[in-house]
């Protein structure tokens, strides 16, 4: 009796025990895929779009690329494999074994099993071709596709490791992260080219303001900045802001990015310059170790360890007369090609909240703008005036007291000395990169007469 009671729960258990399967493929990014030391028929699943397809008698080529890496993956399929739908363009989902490819141009390569085309592409219909290198203006009346080119793949990627660098800097250096307002009634630069901020429908009246008070899109986030340096020692801000200018050259758009920064207890332009150049320099070296093939494809790049030299302006130039950019350019030039500082810029050429160097005849302000190659200025930052009189005469004088009560608030309670500054964010990826012009560094450009998707 008791032998058959063993027999039957053994026969139950048999009977609701799971049916082997066949072991599921791994998914792999192709930078993954490629990255795969030693593959011995690994099964994998791969998914992106087609870059190439070239049949043989008994062999069909693929390459495949889902943007993770400027490489492509080979992936070998039967020739009988109905390839009627597979074109340059389209999505697909390649299945099979991860093998060492006989080729001496790739490490490994997908022997494929299965082949699933997610998403035709007409070639005749699709306005990027195989093999083409369309100049990168042309490019850009296609918005919606040209990402899917190696020029602008590339670009972005090196736009977000870029991203990532300039965040682990300020991590590292013990900044904390704020969150600037994107709507304020603030114009931090006083040049009045401000996006104004309105509902597409009026509410009640329309002569009156949904906030009470105009509103705009931010042109910095450098004022809000200040007020969070008067409990952070340092912060730090990166996210879009807006120009209002009617310009189309190859150095301005109306919306781009900007990382800026705040530093309390700073008494020193060098001591601001100092981080300056440690954020260019890591941002730098650490976009040249992460994507080294982004880079190269751009055929030109700045090494990190170059010397930043400093240059004082009133040396070169007629006093009192503010740089343009073909006087940004010279300077960079004629100091060696090399990104230079320039420092103490006249009073009268720059806003209110920059500190008096108190220094005579000449009257100049603790500001420095760091000029580099291709580019001009790149960097802008200043030493903030601290002194509650020198700050009110200030703003008297431009009219600014009653709007600005709130920033003279901030030298009345615990003030102290700091500075900070700015950097554009695409104009870095422009130097760095060797970039022309700067709607190509931008993933959707916009300018005046121009707001395409």
């Amino acid at each position: 009796m008791l032998g058959a009671r063993c027999l039957l729960r053994a026969l139950r258990s048999c009977s609701s025990a799971p049916c082997p399967r066949p072991k599921p493929s791994a998914k792999l990014s192709v930078r993954d895929a490629l990255r795969v030391q030693n593959a011995s028929g690994e099964r994998v699943k791969v998914q992106g779009w087609v870059r190439s397809v070239r049949s043989q008698k008994e062999v069909l080529f693929l390459h495949v690329n889902d943007g993770s890496s400027l490489e492509s993956l080979q992936v070998v399929a039967d020739s009988n494999l109905d390839s009627r739908e597979l074109d340059f363009g389209c999505s697909v989902e390649v299945q099979g074994q991860l093998v060492k490819s006989p080729s001496k141009k790739q490490n490994v390569e997908l022997k494929a099993e299965k082949i699933e085309v997610v998403g035709n592409c007409d070639p005749k219909d699709f306005p990027l071709k195989y093999k083409d290198r369309p100049p990168l203006e042309y490019l850009r009346q296609f918005p919606h596709l040209r990402c899917r080119t190696n020029a602008l793949g590339s670009i972005l990627r090196v736009r977000s490791e870029a991203t990532a660098a300039i965040h682990s800097f300020f991590k590292d250096s013990g900044f904390v992260h704020i969150h600037t307002p994107i709507i304020t009634s603030n114009d931090c630069e006083g040049a009045g080219e401000l996006f104004q901020v309105e509902p597409s429908s009026k509410i009640k009246v329309p002569e009156e303001n949904f906030f009470d008070v105009p509103a705009f899109l931010t042109v910095s986030g450098q004022l809000h900045l200040e007020v969070m340096s008067g409990a952070f020692t340092q912060v730090f801000t990166f996210g879009p802001t807006f120009r209002a200018e009617n310009s189309q050259s190859r150095r301005h758009l109306a919306e781009f990015y900007m990382v800026e920064a705040e530093i309390s207890f700073v008494e020193s332009l060098q001591d601001l310059m100092q981080v300056m150049e440690g954020l260019f320099k890591s941002a730098t070296a650490m976009v040249l170790t992460s994507c080294p093939e982004d880079v190269a494809l751009c055929h030109r790049y700045i090494a990190p360890g170059q010397k930043i030299r400093t240059y004082v302006k009133k040396q070169l130039f007629n006093w009192g007369v503010d740089l343009h950019t073909e006087h940004e350019k010279y300077l960079v030039k004629h100091c060696g090609n090399i990104p230079v500082f320039v420092i103490n810029y006249p009073l009268a050429l720059k806003p209110f909240y920059m500190r008096d160097n108190e220094d005579g005849p000449q009257h100049t302000v603790a500001a420095v703008d760091l000029l580099v190659p291709g580019v001009g200025e790149l960097f802008g930052g200043s030493l903030r005036e601290e002194r509650y009189h020198f700050l009110e005469q200030r703003l008297a004088r431009s009219g600014l007291t009653e709007a600005y009560q709130w920033y003279l608030d901030l030298r009345r309670f615990g003030s102290v000395p700091h500075g900070g500054f700015g950097m554009g964010f695409e104009r870095y990826l422009q130097c760095i990169l060797g970039i022309d012009n700067i709607k190509d560094v931008i993933p959707f450009p916009r300018f005046t007469h121009s707001c395409i998707l």
